[in-house]
Formats: structure tokens, C-alpha cells, sequence
């Protein structure tokens, strides 16, 4: 272990000190009968002082904590709140830095590839840093910068946190209720393609794409010849953030074209495409001079799979509807359900919470309906995908960004009009799925009257039987083995123990000790036997142990 390592063990165990007896893991409970606007300031307290704390341990932490601030089924609003607010801003690298990161992974010296390359940073991040330039074309960009070493210190903290998350996934009931294991595995994989520029700009491509079709819609792209995996050259693009602009600023602004156009883009892209801005907030959003709406910020990005897009199709319409039981049955089927999950409590919980929803009418706001959905799954011991909490988390920020631009604007009824279409249009099958399914139909006519008459001959000479596997049955074959072995093992040590007992009171020539020999010798095999056979039962269990839990504690 390194001292490095040394070093992080004491900061987690500082944290976990101060916070692991707080209400960090109590669970994200709703109080119905709370109905403060702000959240009690002692919770409140505590959770600021998580979030600085992450702050001040660097980047790593800095990211886990945004990627924290998603999941409403695992932390108390006052925490997820908190952590929202993470500011990932840190005094910037000096240029001389940054000239020698550029020209290295360019291959030049700046002046060969930029006419103008400006040496105060536009922003200054944890992972890399953002210089404006232009280049030799003509072409106006922005030079993201990736800070030297910052890969080093990101994976010694990912070592750090995987060791600390094994052992907590088998020794605590945190652990195992929570999954630390699979929300790092998430995080890891996360932050592994924020460090790649690469990934950042084929990013920037494909949302390009994806909003192409949106005259109002912008996505700046990458410039190919100058992007590297620690340096990206992209579009600059010139405007203000929607969280900058006041209400007097947007008297001018017709807003109600780009909003309707934002929210079918990004339903369309979580939806259909199954791709999802991991980290969406109205700062991301750019509003250009010429009117239109700039998405910013591409670099962590997470995908939907196919079943979940389904499932959360299905919520939508389902909430949109009124019908919680209808939302309570997807949720429960598409979530891991611990133990103490009670079905019909949550089903009443959840139907009451959609009916008090949409009693709004057009006001309700989809996205704090799924945020409240997956913090009441939490409370109830069920643990949906991460990607619905993204997605409750990314449309939550599609409300609060509408409502600047357009509080006139009804998100309810854009969700139902967009998700009905996208729900009709994946009823169709496309050439490529037609085909496949006409191989499977030709496939299955072809061997279903061979397959039916073995059947019809395996009845009608009993031979007809029916597998189920419900236990291994070659793992309890093998231990019921080793439990005969032991008791017959045990068996014959008694018995020998017994012989030994009945032979002292025999007289005999040969004596040990002062007793009959053969006595003593029986004496001494059970003995001999029963030491082996308790070291044999210790060293076969800590075999199996370590082959069904191969992880351990941290060692030094």
C-alpha cells in the first residue's frame, strides 16, 4: 500500500466518522406530513458539510458526489440537494502548463496550429480546464485541457474506493442493501470516459445528429485533427446561460418554439436513441444571439438499454394517466426488491402519490414525480435501475430550465403528446427485425413437428420428463458428500475411543505407560484422527469460503 493510499484510507475514515452516524444512509423517506418548503436545517447542515467535504477531497470525490445527487432512492432530499450544488471549480494551471500539455499531444507548438490562443482560461475545473483560440482557418474554438496527472490521482482513488466497497458489499447490511459494488462500477465507468476527450467529441457528434433535425438547437462540434484523449478543440460557441438571463432578458425572446423543441429532442434522445446527458442542469444550457438553444457540456453521458426505455415509456403514460398501481407494477418489476419489500404498501403509496400528482392537471411536473417515485422505492426496499433516477434526474432539469424560459409552458402535456409517438413508432419493426423475425418463424415451423412428435413418443412410452432446477443439485450433492464423510469420520473416532475404553480393563503383557498397549495405541489413533479431522473441516471450509466470496478486506 502506498502512502497515497495511506492517505486517502484517513480521509474516507475522517468521513466516515463524522457522516456514517448522520441520516446519509437512513434511506430517502418521505414525511407527508412535512410540508416546509425548506428541508430541516440540521439535515441541511449535515449535508452541506458532506458536500464540502467531497469538495475538498478532489476530483474523484467531486464526481461521485454529482453522480450521488441522482440517486433519490439511496440518499434523503437534503443530501441530494446538496450534492447537486457541487461546485467543481478550482484554481486554474498556469499557462505554461497547459502550452506543454497542447503541444504535446498536437505534435506542434501552439502558434503552428492556433492563430490566437488566449492564456486566461474561460473555466477552471477539477479534471481540465477551457481556453478560447482560433485557428489558423479562421475557425473561433475552445481548447479543453486536460490537467496533468489527473488520471493518476482518479485511479488511485477508484483503488481505494473499490477495496473499501468489497468489504462493505460482504461485511456490512449497508453494503449489502445498498450495492456499493455496482454503484462504483457505474461511477468508474462514468468517469473513465469524462477523462477521454475522445469520447467527449464523438459525444458531441452524436447529439449533433440526434438534434439535427432542430432548426433551434445547437450542439458545438469537435475539430477531428486536434481532438486527443487530454485535449479537445470544439466550436465556440457565443452566448449567455439560461440561468443568467433574467426575466427582462427574455421579453424579446420567443421561447416557446425552443422549449417544445428542447424537451421532444431530449425525450427522443433518453427514449428512443437510449442516450442520456448524465450530468443535465440549466448551466449546460447556452442561449445564442441569433435565438438559439446551445447544449454544453457533453462529457459524462450514460445509456439507457432497450428494456429500460420500455419501462420507463410505460411509467410515463402510466403517471400521465392517473393509474399508481399501473406505475407501482412497472417500478416493482423493473427494480430489485431487498428484503421487507412490501408489495401492497408500496402499491398504496405510490398510487397515492401519482393521484396527488396529477389532481394538479397540466402544473405537474413528470420529473419530480419520477424523483418522488424513486425516493419512495428507496424507503420501501426497492432499488430501481440507475438510469431511472438519471432520467427522473434529467427531466426534473428540463422543468426547472422550461419553467425560466417559459413558466407558461405545461411539461405534462409535451411528455404525453411526445411519449405517445415515440411509443407508436417502436411498435414498428425495422427491415433488418423483420427479417430476423421471419428466420426465427421459418425456424420454428421447420423444427416444431419434429420437436411435437418426440414429445408425443416420450409420452406415450413414459419416458416424457420434466427438469426443474430449483437448487443445485450437484452443490448439494457435493455437501450432503462432505456431511456423510464428517459424521462417519466422527463415527469411527467414537468408536475407536469406545474399543480403546473396553481394552484397558483386559489384562495384557505389553504395557504403555503403565496401561495395556494395544489400549493406549487406539488412544492415540483417535486422538491423531480427531485433530485431522478438525483441521480438515476448517481448511475445506475456508476453501469454499474464499472461492464464494473471492474479495477480502484491504490489505497492507
Amino acid at each position: 500500500m502506498t502512502i497515497l493510499d495511506d492517505n486517502r484510507y484517513v480521509a474516507l475514515a475522517r468521513l466516515v466518522r463524522r457522516h456514517g452516524r448522520s441520516d446519509l444512509l437512513a434511506g430517502a423517506h418521505l414525511d407527508e406530513f412535512d410540508i416546509d418548503d425548506e428541508t430541516p436545517l440540521g439535515d441541511a447542515e449535515r449535508a452541506e458539510a458532506f458536500a464540502a467535504d467531497l469538495e475538498r477531497m478532489g476530483p474523484t470525490f467531486i464526481k461521485l458526489g454529482q453522480l450521488l445527487s441522482t440517486r433519490f432512492d439511496l440518499l434523503p432530499s437534503s443530501y441530494t440537494t446538496a450534492l447537486e450544488r457541487l461546485q467543481d471549480e478550482v484554481d486554474p494551471i498556469d499557462f505554461e502548463t497547459v502550452r506543454e500539455v497542447v503541444e504535446t499531444e498536437l505534435g506542434a507548438t501552439i502558434k503552428e496550429r492556433f492563430s490566437d490562443f488566449d492564456p486566461e482560461p474561460l473555466a477552471a475545473a477539477s479534471l481540465g480546464q477551457v481556453h478560447r483560440a482560433v485557428l489558423r482557418n479562421g475557425r473561433e474554438v475552445v481548447v479543453k485541457v486536460q490537467r496533468p496527472h489527473v488520471r493518476e490521482t482518479v485511479r488511485e482513488d477508484m483503488k481505494v474506493l473499490g477495496r473499501l466497497a468489497r468489504v462493505a458489499d460482504k461485511r456490512t447490511e449497508a453494503g449489502r442493501s445498498f450495492g456499493f459494488g455496482r454503484l462504483l462500477d457505474q461511477f468508474r465507468r462514468s468517469l473513465a470516459g469524462e477523462l477521454d476527450y475522445r469520447r467527449e467529441a464523438r459525444n458531441l457528434v452524436t447529439f449533433g445528429e440526434l438534434t439535427a433535425a432542430y432548426d433551434l438547437l445547437l450542439v458545438p462540434q469537435p475539430v477531428p485533427a486536434y481532438t486527443t484523449s487530454k485535449v479537445l478543440v470544439m466550436d465556440y460557441v457565443e452566448g449567455r446561460k439560461v440561468t443568467d438571463i433574467g426575466r427582462l432578458g427574455l421579453v424579446d425572446v420567443d421561447a416557446r418554439p425552443i422549449v417544445e423543441q428542447l424537451f421532444s429532442a431530449y425525450l427522443h434522445m433518453i427514449l428512443d436513441a437510449g442516450i442520456l446527458h448524465a450530468d443535465p442542469h440549466p448551466g449546460n444550457l447556452l442561449l445564442t444571439d441569433d435565438g438559439r438553444l446551445a447544449l454544453l457540456d457533453l462529457g459524462m453521458t450514460a445509456s439507457v438499454p432497450p428494456r429500460v426505455q420500455h419501462d420507463i415509456i410505460k411509467l410515463l403514460l402510466a403517471i400521465s394517466d392517473g393509474d399508481g398501481e399501473e406505475a407501482a407494477s412497472i417500478l416493482a418489476s423493473a427494480g430489485h426488491r431487498l428484503d421487507g419489500f412490501d408489495a401492497a404498501a408500496f402499491r398504496d403509496d405510490v398510487a397515492h402519490l401519482v393521484s396527488e400528482a396529477v389532481a394538479s392537471g397540466a402544473d405537474v411536473e413528470v420529473g419530480a414525480v419520477l424523483v418522488d417515485l424513486s425516493r419512495l422505492s428507496g424507503s420501501h426496499g426497492l432499488r430501481p435501475p440507475a438510469e431511472m433516477s438519471m432520467v427522473g434526474k434529467a427531466l426534473l432539469n428540463l422543468d426547472r430550465a422550461t419553467s425560466h424560459l417559459d413558466p407558461g409552458f405545461a411539461p405534462a402535456e409535451a411528455i404525453r403528446e411526445n411519449v405517445s409517438n415515440i411509443f407508436t413508432a417502436g411498435l414498428t419493426m425495422s427491415p433488418g427485425g423483420i427479417v430476423a423475425a421471419a428466420i426465427e418463424s421459418r425456424t420454428f415451423a421447420a423444427e416444431l413437428p419434429k420437436r411435437a412428435n418426440r414429445i408425443m413418443d416420450a409420452l406415450a412410452e413414459g419416458e416424457f420428463r420434466v427438469k426443474v432446477d430449483a437448487v443445485d443439485e450437484e452443490r448439494l450433492h457435493t455437501v450432503l458428500q462432505r456431511v456423510a464423510n464428517r459424521l462417519t469420520l466422527g463415527i469411527i473416532i467414537a468408536a475407536t475411543i469406545l474399543g480403546a475404553a473396553l481394552t484397558m480393563r483386559v489384562p495384557s503383557e505389553w504395557t504403555l505407560l503403565g496401561y495395556p498397549g494395544l489400549a493406549m495405541l487406539l488412544f492415540l489413533f483417535a486422538v491423531c484422527a480427531g485433530v485431522a479431522l478438525a483441521v480438515w473441516i476448517v481448511m475445506t471450509d475456508r476453501k469454499v469460503a474464499r472461492t464464494e466470496h473471492p474479495t477480502g478486506p484491504p490489505r497492507t
